[in-house]
């Protein structure tokens, strides 16, 4: 009988220490979390980070703080999340650029997407636009092949990297028109647009979130949006597809975590994310960036999408022949 009783005396302990143990357990953030960008500010991908992580802290009562950490197209900062704690305070706004093309590039990096890191939760889209000076004699992309073609292959273009989406925008263009030029890989999209505004380069592929601003204040034209259908905010630009059918090319931002992070903490920025790009002032806010919000992705379908982007973009790499920076 006392064995029976020491027995359950020792369970109702044991339940007891667990219960305790679960209710100290800290309530996932309980500090805050590091949002990195792996390009400079102002960027696209930059400019989908802090809209955000602005209301992930209004969300959880936790501040998520960005922090740009440019190079490689990305891979530095991706390198940096992949070996970090996995414990969800660290976490990577990441695109096809850092997830799929840059890790076909930079072999010096060595980072596999679907092994170091998991999906949390989709964030949008933004479609890219072809853009020159307001001044230039360019007004279409029609004008734009034919001065490559009459430059003989010194036509400049410029990017926020090699491997990010605009320059594969370019390079994509470049091989379905059969022309060739030169590409000029800035720290970000800021600079290029910066040196498009002086005159230094003749054009560039752009997220529309990024020279939205300049298109309506005049001093960019836009030539062509690089979506599959025409951007609601620019009616009258027409796709690059109209001209070169098949050609499609967007930006997709995801928050990303280190492989192993909890179920419960991947769970919670999933739930908490999807609940706000549902948001009317969410979406709002990103149709004035020129962006499309998109929410319905699991952390698992997230998963398997960045596998398929993987593929997808590796035979674009081998098909325009991009070679990695030096």
């Amino acid at each position: 009988m006392k064995l029976a009783t020491l027995s359950i005396a020792l369970g109702l302990a044991m339940f007891a220490s667990i219960a305790a143990s679960r209710a100290q357990a800290p309530k996932y953030p309980d500090h805050p979390v590091k949002v990195l960008v792996g390009f400079s500010a102002g960027g696209g991908t930059d400019v989908a980070a802090r809209v955000i992580a602005q209301k992930l802290s209004e969300a959880t009562g936790q501040t998520f703080v960005v922090e740009n950490r440019p190079g490689a197209s990305g891979l530095i900062a991706s390198e940096q999340v992949a070996k970090s704690p996995a414990d969800g305070y660290t976490i990577l706004v990441g695109s096809q650029t850092t997830m799929a093309v840059a890790p076909a590039l930079y072999r010096k990096i060595q980072i596999d997407a679907t092994k170091d890191f998991t999906g949390l939760a989709m964030i949008g889209i933004s479609p890219l636009v072809a853009v020159v000076n307001a001044n230039s004699p360019i007004r279409s992309i029609q004008d734009l092949v034919a001065e490559a073609k009459a430059k003989n292959g010194t036509m400049n273009f410029g990017s926020g990297g090699v491997g990010t989406t605009p320059h594969m925008a370019g390079e994509l263009l470049a091989f379905q028109a059969g022309i060739k030029m030169v590409h000029i890989a800035y720290r970000g999209e800021a600079p290029g647009i910066n040196d498009l505004l002086g005159g230094q380069i003749p054009f560039m592929f752009s997220n529309l979130s990024v020279v939205g601003g300049n298109i309506q204040g005049g001093t960019l034209r836009a030539l062509a949006v690089t979506s599959a259908k025409r951007v609601p905010s620019l009616p009258d630009v027409p796709t690059v597809a109209e001209t070169f059918p098949g050609f499609e090319a967007a930006t997709w931002f995801a928050l990303i975590a280190p492989a192993g992070t909890p179920r419960d903490v991947v769970m919670r920025i999933n739930a908490e994310t999807r609940k706000i790009v549902a948001t009317k002032d969410f979406q709002e806010r990103f149709d004035k960036l020129g962006m499309i919000p998109d929410q319905d992705r699991t952390p698992d379908e997230i998963n398997a999408y960045v596998k398929s982007e993987m593929s997808k973009w590796a035979k674009v790499i081998q098909d325009a022949g991009v070679k990695p920076a030096d």
